[in-house]
Parts: structure tokens; C-alpha cells; sequence
């Protein structure tokens, strides 16, 4: 073999290992970019709001407590710094024990406090909502609105398969669920997951179905029927029950 074969297939083999280093290096740059961008995601994701003491309640008040009809309420009752729980007659059936102003019911007032600065406090990729929610399909995250929300009819909550997805809803002002009016939960989307942080006062229509935490700066009204898979804690006014079915969500993080 002549000098110039020599190197030219010297050349040649530089060339071929020059290339599959390029090929290397494109690959690995891809399943870097492949995993920051998972890793973006999963940052993004919202962490569920911690409830502490709070946890426990289904039914938790800042004023009082009152019950029309036979309601059932499947987790404690409170009511703390007021002191009055009417039960109705019938008396509503609380499947948990009663705290009317005692410091159990205290502590789980000042969970739900910091509980709901975390929810009002998020700023992770907020996305705006108005109005009426009914008729669209949500996926997990943060939901940001500056004003009032209504739902009329349905509105779809969709995990997209991930049981721990989390959607917190900031409400400034009211909350209002029409007569009817219903959250549905989809892909594996589960109610101890779901997060209302309501500015002044939530109402839940006649014969409405309603999932998640609901945290009302004022007051929680449930009308005749209206049945709540979650939470219903005000901060510093009532909640009212009429013949409704509250249990408290279980919490089941994988």
C-alpha cells in the first residue's frame, strides 16, 4: 500500500469517526433537552394545598353552623370563634364528631388560614378564567380569575391519567354554582385534589353536585339538596346546610 492510501484511509477513518462523534453528541443534547423539559413540567406541576388541622372537617364554620333539614355530613363539624351549631329538625347526621367553639375547632380555623393564603398565594403559570365555567373541560393547574365565577351545568375536571394531577381555582370575589350545576371529575382526577379559594362567599345551587375544597374568605350557602364530595370551610361567617350530603374526600397521594 502506497503512502497516499495510506492516508487517505487515514482521512477516511477520521472522517467516519468524526461523524458518529457529531451523532453522539446531537443524541445526547436531545435526551438533555428531553429532560429539562420533562423536568419544567414537572416543576410546573401544583403541589395540593396542605390543610392541616383543617383536614379532618367537612363542615367548618367562623360564625355558626345551621342545618335545615336531614343533612349528612360524613367528617367533623366546627365552628370556631362562634360557638352555635343548629342542628335542624331533623337534626342533620354528622358522621364525625362536633367541635362548637372549642379549641380543636380553633387550630383547624388557623390550618385553614394558612391554607388558604398557600392557595390564594400560588403564581405558578396562572391561567385566566371569567365568567360561567360550565360546558368546558379543565386540565390540571393553576386557575386564576379577578372577579366572580359561575358554573352553569357541567364542568369537566380532566387528570389526563395522573391521579395526584391538582387544580386550584383563585376566586377573587363569589363563587356561585347554578341550580343543577355540576363538577364532573375525568381521567382519574380525584376531589381531595381540587381546590376552591373563594374571595367572599360560596353558593352551592339547589340540587347542584359539587367537588373539592371549597375555602370561603366569608360564607358557604348549600341549597336544598346540593351535595358536596370535599370540604366546605369559611373563615369568618356562616355555613349554611339545607337537606345536603357533604363528605369529606379521601386523600390518597401516590
Amino acid at each position: 500500500m502506497n503512502t497516499n492510501q495510506q492516508q487517505s484511509e487515514a482521512n477516511s477513518g477520521s472522517v467516519s469517526r468524526g461523524s458518529l462523534n457529531r451523532t453522539k453528541i446531537v443524541r445526547l443534547f436531545l435526551l438533555g433537552a428531553a429532560v429539562l423539559g420533562l423536568t419544567a413540567n414537572l416543576a410546573a406541576a401544583e403541589a395540593p394545598v396542605y390543610l392541616g388541622s383543617a383536614a379532618p372537617f367537612a363542615v367548618l364554620g367562623g360564625s355558626t353552623v345551621t342545618s335545615t333539614g336531614p343533612s349528612v355530613i360524613n367528617g367533623n363539624l366546627g365552628v370556631w370563634p362562634g360557638t352555635a351549631y343548629v342542628a335542624g329538625t331533623p337534626a342533620a347526621k354528622v358522621n364525625g364528631t362536633i367541635h362548637a367553639g372549642d379549641i380543636v375547632a380553633q387550630h383547624a380555623q388557623a390550618s385553614l388560614t394558612i391554607a388558604y393564603k398557600d392557595a390564594a398565594g400560588r403564581t405558578t403559570a396562572p391561567i385566566k378564567v371569567a365568567g360561567d365555567l360550565g360546558g368546558q373541560t379543565l386540565a390540571p393547574g393553576l386557575y386564576k380569575s379577578t372577579s366572580t365565577l359561575a358554573i352553569t351545568g357541567d364542568l369537566a375536571l380532566d387528570a389526563r391519567g395522573d391521579p395526584n394531577a391538582v387544580f386550584i381555582f383563585q376566586v377573587k370575589s363569589g363563587l356561585t354554582v347554578a341550580t343543577g350545576g355540576r363538577v364532573v371529575l375525568m381521567g382519574g382526577a380525584k376531589a381531595s385534589n381540587v381546590f376552591w379559594q373563594v374571595g367572599s362567599s360560596a353558593t352551592l345551587g339547589t340540587g347542584s353536585s359539587f367537588k373539592g375544597t371549597v375555602m370561603a374568605y366569608a360564607s358557604i350557602t348549600m341549597a336544598t339538596s346540593a351535595k358536596l364530595e370535599g370540604r366546605a370551610l369559611a373563615q369568618h361567617a356562616a355555613v349554611t346546610l339545607d337537606a345536603n350530603a357533604v363528605s369529606k374526600p379521601v386523600a390518597t397521594r401516590n
